[in-house]
């Protein structure tokens, strides 16, 4: 529930934020991607500015998504583990508890006879 709240509270603002910067900044930008010659067009786009804004917000939370998964890869591996290791325990003890069982059925219960 809070992570919802959360969400709500963050997403809002910034899709907002995004619209409102979409709407008021429609003119093309030019990208250089070349910074010893500007004027080189093989190396440089023109866009409104607003695609500029999108590509960088996708970029942040792609990296972001990745920096996540990767620093979170030792609670994985660790949970993976763990259930490898509760899949043999649950197996050991069903092992025993038919060998019990086993064991049970095969005692003979003395009748008392009169």
């Amino acid at each position: 529930m809070i992570k919802r709240v959360v969400n709500v509270l963050v997403l809002i603002p910034v899709g907002i934020v995004l619209i409102v910067l979409s709407v008021a900044n429609r003119q093309p930008v030019t990208l250089a991607l070349n910074p010893f010659r500007p004027e080189d067009s093989v190396l440089s786009t023109t866009a409104p500015f607003f695609v500029y804004l999108f590509l960088a917000t996708i970029f942040g939370l792609v990296l972001g998504s990745l920096a996540t998964w990767f620093a979170q890869g030792k609670y994985r591996k660790r949970a993976r583990v763990e259930a490898n290791e509760a899949v043999k325990w649950h197996g050991e003890a069903e092992k025993h508890r038919t060998r019990a069982e086993a064991i049970a059925s095969q005692a003979v219960v003395p009748v008392s006879g009169k």
